[in-house]
């Protein structure tokens, strides 16, 4: 009896069935999906228990039609040099985009990162809808990844320069922070150049694809001056936005001292931390405005009307995604 039973027990850890381990992975992505908002949700709830709602709606009171014209003009240009930028790095990774398509695509994108949260879930509809319709997925991907971050990285060093020239709350550690920007930029280089010609690892390929992207994408002859170009205009049109808003939200402050601020409230959005675009930003410009001898209220004022004058800004993506619901009538059903 005891042969049998030691013989037929069972062991002490089985492995979890495919299933299960499918279901616990799909639970895992979900609550990383839940964590961004939720994120947000508590920098918006540490904003109202320290300033109140008044900020928040005043800052919707003050909203007026010269600012919303400011606002939809400045998104049009935007808007189209984001279109121009991608349809450069598509081109240049052997992706066809053509500009009225990359346009619609944007308009979409920018409605969609405004109403949802997280801030990004327009940008991956627009890098899957592309590579579906150009048959190639992945390669649709990797054009929106590198046009974005060809982006942030024109943001980031027009950034640096800007603060270096006005006086900021963190302009004392503009030396440290351009110190680790040299670092990181000489180990992407050095990591470029010893990326292995040969080798079948999946590692191996990654980094030559990767290579090949930026070489062709960004670096390429045909590109990189007006991948910089677009980011720049793009660049100054968000900052012209967010000075829109501070002066609508009653920022008399000088220009001057008035830029550096909004800059890092626009910095803070590239946190993907965020319920709708609100959240980080108006913390941040909550401390800065604070910082610089303003008022909390007055930051979250600005950024609260920022958030409104994009939301109104994206408004023509919303049309591009009705029209693009709309069932095509047949020619021969035409009456």
């Amino acid at each position: 009896m005891s042969h049998v039973a030691v013989a037929g027990s069972v062991p002490a850890v089985m492995p979890a069935p495919v299933g299960a381990r499918r279901a616990r992975a799909r639970l895992a992505r979900v609550g990383r999906a839940w964590v961004r908002p939720l994120a947000g949700l508590a920098v918006l709830a540490v904003l109202v228990a320290s300033v109140g709602t008044g900020p928040f709606l005043a800052g919707l009171r003050l909203i007026d039609a010269p600012a919303l014209a400011a606002a939809l003009g400045i998104g049009v240009v935007t808007t189209v040099c984001c279109a121009w930028r991608w349809s450069l790095v598509a081109g240049g990774l052997g992706v066809r985009l053509p500009m009225r398509a990359a346009v619609a695509h944007c308009y979409r994108a920018v409605f969609l990162n405004s109403t949802l949260p997280g801030g990004v879930l327009g940008d991956v509809h627009r890098a899957v809808r592309h590579g579906r319709d150009a048959g190639d997925v992945a390669r649709g991907v990797r054009a929106v990844v590198w046009e974005r971050t060809a982006g942030q990285v024109v943001q980031v060093v027009i950034a640096v320069g800007l603060l270096a020239a006005f006086p900021s709350p963190v302009r004392p550690y503009l030396p440290a922070l351009a110190a680790g920007l040299a670092v990181v930029a000489l180990a992407l280089v050095l990591a470029a150049r010893a990326v292995p010609r040969s080798g079948a690892s999946r590692w191996a390929r990654a980094a030559r694809t990767a290579l090949a992207d930026v070489r062709s994408g960004l670096l390429g002859r045909r590109t990189w001056a007006g991948v910089v170009v677009a980011s720049t205009v793009v660049f100054a049109g968000h900052l012209a936005t967010f000075v829109v808003a501070a002066r609508t939200a009653g920022a008399d402050a000088p220009l001057s001292r008035l830029l550096p601020l909004t800059l890092l409230a626009l910095l803070a959005m590239a946190v993907p931390l965020n319920v709708g675009g609100f959240g980080p930003r108006e913390g941040v410009a909550a401390w800065a405005f604070a910082s610089a001898g303003l008022t909390a209220a007055q930051g979250v004022a600005t950024g609260t009307v920022y958030g409104a004058l994009v939301l109104v800004a994206s408004l023509p993506g919303a049309a591009v995604l009705l029209v693009r619901r709309l069932p095509r009538r047949e020619p021969g059903n035409c009456r």
